[in-house]
């Protein structure tokens, strides 16, 4: 029996409603299936303009910009960031992801990772406000491991001051610093940086007195992350991360001098050249030049 014909059971005639509820088959395909052939395979392409560049050309320019960028592991807002800004092409940041998922580009580091619990800011509105300090270990064939002391801006995550040495002691943890006071200050005498805070753990060169005495002298109070709470020293830990995954991680070094060169060369193009998303994806320099640009008009 048919919807468009009469039972033969009872020689009446039924509605297509009423015979789909009752055999529970959908009505959508009972019409679907009337359509003629040629219609059912047809298939929408998808609606709106048409973008200038296909995928194919979106693609080779991906590939081209992964093969000439100077860093490693990359994900796609970077590349979409060069892609926009650098070379001015305007192409969707989804549509970038999506192309670098399907042909395996995007970083294999990226993970998912569960929500950060953490609900602090420890960004500030101005360069010189507030610097993180922390220190890491590399390993080298020939001298072991050595110690890697880093300062950077919680503003613009620039790194104003780093030293690589053998020995993790309170003297080394200062350097760095003293190379950003000096840099940035200009002088190294007594409160020569007066309202900068330190963002510090509690390891032993941190706590020490002749740390605390030295940061004091110069006018810098201490600032401690919270006890297990990594987050709250957060700029200085991500940049510790991205100088791994850029220059240590499947790298061997056979002295410390080795690692001094490596390092130098990646702390300079990390800072003239790394984009950061909160930024506008703007190196470290850029964004500390175009604040002071601003300064200087506001004056």
């Amino acid at each position: 029996m048919t919807a468009s014909k009469c039972s033969s059971l009872t020689g009446k005639p039924y509605g297509i409603e009423r015979v789909c509820r009752v055999w529970g088959y959908p009505r959508s395909s009972f019409y679907l299936n009337r359509q003629p052939r040629e219609i059912n395979q047809f298939k929408h392409g998808k609606r709106g303009p048409k973008p200038k560049l296909s995928d194919e050309q979106i693609l080779k320019l991906i590939r081209e910009d992964l093969a000439n960028s100077p860093f490693i592991g990359e994900g796609h807002r970077k590349v979409w960031a060069r892609l926009k800004f650098g070379k001015g092409i305007r192409v969707g940041r989804n549509r970038v992801q999506r192309l670098m998922r399907e042909n395996n580009l995007l970083s294999p580091r990226r993970a998912r990772r569960d929500a950060n619990p953490h609900q602090g800011e420890i960004i500030t509105a101005a360069p010189d406000q507030m610097w993180g300090a922390d220190g890491t270990k590399v390993f080298t064939v020939k001298e072991g491991w050595a110690w890697l002391f880093a300062a950077v801006d919680h503003f613009n995550a620039e790194c104003v001051g780093y030293h690589i040495c053998k020995k993790g002691d309170r003297f080394n943890a200062l350097e760095p610093i003293s190379q950003g006071v000096k840099e940035h200050f200009g002088f190294l005498s007594q409160d020569s940086a007066r309202g900068l805070r330190l963002r510090i753990d509690s390891g032993s060169q941190y706590v020490s007195e002749h740390f605390q005495n030295q940061i004091k002298f110069w006018g810098i109070s201490a600032s401690f992350a919270f006890i297990e709470q990594p987050q709250t020293n957060g700029v200085i830990e991500r940049f510790f991360r991205t100088l791994k995954e850029q220059i240590i991680y499947g790298r061997v070094y056979e002295t410390i001098e080795d690692l001094k060169v490596a390092v130098d060369k990646f702390v300079k193009l990390y800072n003239q050249e790394w984009r950061i998303e909160r930024l506008g994806f703007l190196s470290p320099k850029q964004a500390r030049e175009n604040y002071l640009t601003g300064l200087a008009k506001c004056a």
